[in-house]
């Protein structure tokens, strides 16, 4: 009967990608709805929802948690990346009910509860307790010596929370379950919602930030480099108002648009600049060419003197 059992069981893998890609989407909704909130709140006394941040924090994570988990949905992550909790303890292991390897009930009340105690309370505890004793300075050696030694203590309890959550990590990557030591103490596993399903994401929005993040670099690495006189003349031909542009004043500075305050003129061609426009532009390439003939500049010289 037991080698039966054995041989009716179905190992399921579920994907690592999809359960990380499930917790990062629920801190980002978590982070959306934040956002919103802020701007609601956004003509209210300054630096207000700062003093509460924790308490927002919390609230939103009860949010998520009282509409998903609590009437046994997925969370939004997992019900774009197809899954759902399990309760590993009760899970079908044999018989007719395996079919897929899926079936199972979600969790009960008490894990439930538990997880938006260890989960939403735990993480407001923490957030509440670093910055307490970082405004009360308990690791400052002139304080008394209970503070120094709650401040020991919370540093040891966070460094052995890292390690086990290291080691978790460790083994989730090995064997694909209980991504986080909540989940691991509760025995709540993360399974596909539907055999059938697809992996619900789609790449068309990274491609096209990508595309164009990849297209903003380079103009901001070229545009820097182009003449904008040689840009200007290379677009005159194509410009509609050529006669405004052949008729303007041609004892205006050509790149200023003004009347010369310093007339000099540019070597050979004789076109007037101010002082200042003409000395910057002749200084930052070697090789600078006139804003109205394109003749390359090869001194300059004051208006009217011989």
């Amino acid at each position: 009967m037991r080698a039966a059992q054995q041989q009716t069981m179905i190992p399921i893998t579920i994907s690592r990608v999809n359960q990380f890609d499930a917790a990062r989407l629920d801190v980002e909704m978590s982070a959306m709805l934040k956002e919103q909130l802020v701007k609601v709140f956004s003509l209210m006394k300054p630096g207000l929802l700062f003093q509460y941040e924790p308490e927002l924090d919390a609230f939103l994570e009860f949010l998520i948690w009282r509409f998903s988990i609590w009437v046994d949905k997925p969370t939004p992550g997992n019900a774009l990346m197809n899954l759902r909790y399990r309760d590993e303890r009760a899970a079908p292991i044999a018989g007719k009910e395996v079919r897929t390897g899926l079936e199972g009930p979600g969790l009960s009340v008490s894990q439930k509860i538990l997880y938006c105690i260890s989960t939403v309370g735990g993480q407001y505890l923490l957030s509440r307790l670093q910055s307490f004793s970082a405004f009360r300075r308990w690791g400052d050696s002139e304080q008394r010596p209970l503070a120094r030694r709650a401040w020991g203590l919370v540093q040891h309890a966070e460094g052995l929370y890292r390690a086990v959550s290291f080691f978790n990590l460790l083994s989730f990557l090995y064997g694909g379950r209980y991504k986080t030591i909540v989940e691991r103490i509760l025995k709540a596993r993360l399974v596909y919602g539907s055999p059938n399903m697809n992996r619900a994401v789609s790449f068309e929005y990274m491609n096209r930030q990508l595309v164009w993040n990849e297209f903003s670099e380079m103009l901001l690495l070229l545009l820097p480099l182009l003449n904008s006189s040689s840009v200007k003349k290379f677009l005159l031909p194509f410009s509609k108002d050529k006669s405004a542009s052949s008729s303007g004043d041609e004892a205006n500075c050509p790149i200023c648009v003004s009347n010369p305050s310093i007339p000099f003129v540019a070597l050979p061609c004789q076109h007037r600049y101010c002082y200042y426009c003409l000395r910057t532009r002749c200084a930052a390439t070697s090789s600078y060419r006139c804003a109205r003939c394109n003749e390359v500049v090869v001194a300059i010289q004051r208006h009217g003197s011989s």
